[in-house]
């Protein structure tokens, strides 16, 4: 019976989104195509374009081609400076979204999004600029999913509000942004061909394009700051360790990042072989069983193993896009998830080594001022639609099964994220380039309550939740569901601290008190104890914005989740250790010794 009524209410809710999505959709100005205004016409050194005005008085050029499109014998190289054109060229709609897998890749349920050609970026100045500090938008998506053209991204608030100009851009991505073989290397034209990290080579070419072209929109190539959330976070981490980006930006904001090189050979090689089950290898056996060139993946390894470099790569080249990704999914036959890893290849980024010891040594990294920081929540958005934690009705969470159980988990998963991605990280990099690494969590959670379910127990300060407020973009219909009036002002009145900061920092290399010097004064990482080391963003309806003295360590996560009882039963205590603890990080006398009955007995 509760669950019914669950579904009946939530019925009531889908019809609101509905309703609101639909008046938002059919509104005139979502239709009102953008004209191209004369004032913004600029020559680049690829030709000349235009652009528009839009209801900010923000200048916005959308679709520029930053490369030449990365197809057919430029496919897994390095990407290439765009080719001038003649005329001007308007650009004024967002370039294509990047290809990558949206669903179940099946062989009778084919699903992908986006095309090849896809190396565009888009530009938001504020009127007048002149000499303004640029700031470099590297999108998320785990590297698998997602474009410069979400709505949310649009930087025309950061430049009308903050005097910044808003650079944001699209990779390669999936295996078409990172693979790496010996016949990709062999055929190499220039040395960046050799590279295995492809999606992180055209971020290096629209920097480069960003110091060649910005001063045209009134960029001031000299402070460049990139920023990006998830896997646009570890990009800019990516980018702080790759030579080839040096001297290309001069601040840096991670959002829900971190770093962690794969190792060439896992990469690459064959599962018996140490690889992994997406490594080159195995991809290309798949590849060779869909064209029904191999009965299995024994005959398909024989086969790959048999062929010349220049055969391969060949034979790589001229797949479809649409054989690729087909062939790139998971076992069981869906969608690869997860961040898809970047590698430590030697010629874009370092061989494989661990992040800290990577940020600890000032001669190993690119060093400028950054910003790092996690949301307080981050696994919940990942939880709330596990079948093992909700109930779902037509694909949608309607309850949690077990609030005590779901809260353990976030809690563990988001906690030892931060430790990676912030805390550590903070403690070596302040020790390695001083009083210029800055930290932050993201708490507000004032989500609507319907009753049969509350949002700030489902979602709270979730994985990626933090966005819109650095944006200022909240017109969705989603965010119009989620937030309830009540909580509005005061989710505004967070966004413009926010962006403050986030400007601030883009100026003065500093967050301080904000761009406008009102807010409350944002103090370096310390390494000392019970010193103020964290921003805390919280609306007014709760804490509000605070400095904290709040700094995790590994083992006192461990601590907590020994003590945890809130998991289903041993089993599932023991499960949750592996999943969390990898790497240096497992200890197998923690493991055996677990609960105090040890995990012997399961087949984990």
């Amino acid at each position: 019976m509760k669950y019914v009524i669950r579904v009946l209410l939530w019925l009531v809710v889908i019809l609101v989104i509905t309703a609101t999505a639909i008046y938002v959709y059919f509104s005139p100005e979502r239709h009102s195509d953008p004209v191209a205004y004369e004032a913004t016409q600029i020559t680049l050194d690829t030709g000349e374009i235009v652009g528009y005005q839009n209801s900010f008085g923000v200048s916005v050029w959308q679709g520029i081609p930053y490369a030449q499109p990365p197809i057919g014998e430029l496919r897994w190289k390095a990407p290439r400076q765009a080719e001038h054109w003649q005329g001007t060229k308007e650009a004024l709609a967002i370039g294509p979204d990047c290809a990558s897998q949206t669903g179940q890749t099946a062989i009778d349920n084919n699903h992908f999004t986006g095309v090849e050609d896809c190396l565009y970026l888009n530009v938001f100045a504020p009127k007048g600029a002149k000499n303004l500090p640029v700031m470099y938008w590297i999108h998320g998506g785990a590297n698998n999913s997602g474009s410069s053209g979400n709505p949310i991204y649009d930087g025309s608030q950061l430049a009308e509000k903050f005097d910044v100009v808003v650079v944001s851009i699209n990779y390669r991505l999936t295996l078409f942004g990172w693979l790496s073989h010996p016949a990709l290397r062999a055929t190499a034209e220039i040395p960046d061909d050799a590279s295995s990290n492809f999606g992180t080579l055209d971020q290096i070419l629209g920097l480069q394009w960003v110091q060649r072209n910005i001063t045209k929109f009134g960029g001031d190539s000299t402070k460049v700051t990139i920023f990006g959330e998830s896997a646009g976070g570890w990009n800019v981490m990516a980018l702080m360790a790759s030579p080839l980006a040096k001297g290309l930006f001069h601040g840096a904001i991670v959002q829900s990042g971190g770093l962690d090189l794969e190792p060439i050979e896992v990469a690459e090689n064959h599962r018996d072989e140490g690889g992994h089950q997406h490594s080159s290898r195995e991809f290309i056996s798949q590849l060779l069983m869909e064209d029904g060139m191999a009965a299995d993946a024994g005959s398909a390894k024989i086969l790959q193993d048999g062929m010349t470099e220049t055969a391969l790569a060949g034979y790589l080249r001229g797949k479809t896009t649409e054989e690729v990704l087909q062939a790139f999914r998971s076992e069981t036959g869906g969608k690869v998830y997860g961040n898809l890893d970047l590698i430590g290849d030697g010629v874009t980024l370092p061989k494989a080594i661990a992040s800290e010891e990577l940020f600890s040594n000032a001669d190993d990294y690119n060093v400028v001022p950054v910003m790092m920081g996690t949301n307080r929540d981050e696994m919940k958005l990942f939880l709330s639609f596990s079948p093992d934690h909700v109930d779902k009705f037509l694909g949608i969470p309607i309850g949690i099964k077990d609030t005590e159980r779901y809260e353990a988990f976030s809690k563990h998963s988001s906690d030892l994220w931060k430790v990676r991605a912030v805390d550590r990280l903070a403690t070596v990099m302040r020790e390695a380039q001083g009083e210029s690494v800055f930290a932050y969590r993201f708490d507000a959670d004032d989500l609507r309550d319907f009753g049969f379910l509350d949002l700030k127990e489902l979602i709270g300060a979730a994985h990626a939740f933090e966005v819109p407020y650095v944006f200022g973009n909240f017109t969705s219909s989603m965010s119009k569901v989620i937030h309830p009036k009540s909580s509005r002002e005061a989710r505004d009145a967070l966004s413009r601290s926010m962006m403050s900061y986030w400007a601030a920092f883009a100026h003065y290399g500093k967050p301080g008190k904000g761009y406008y010097g009102k807010q409350i004064e944002w103090a370096a990482w310390e390494n000392g104890v019970d010193e103020d080391r964290l921003m805390v963003f919280d609306t007014e309806l709760d804490r509000g914005i605070r400095m904290s003295s709040e700094r995790l360590y590994l083992q006192g996560l461990k601590q907590v989740f020994f003590e945890e009882k809130n998991f289903a039963d041993q089993e599932e205590h023991c499960r949750a250790y592996q999943m969390l603890f990898t790497g240096a990080a497992f200890v197998q006398a923690e493991l055996d010794g677990l609960g105090g009955v040890g995990c012997a007995e399961y087949d984990l």
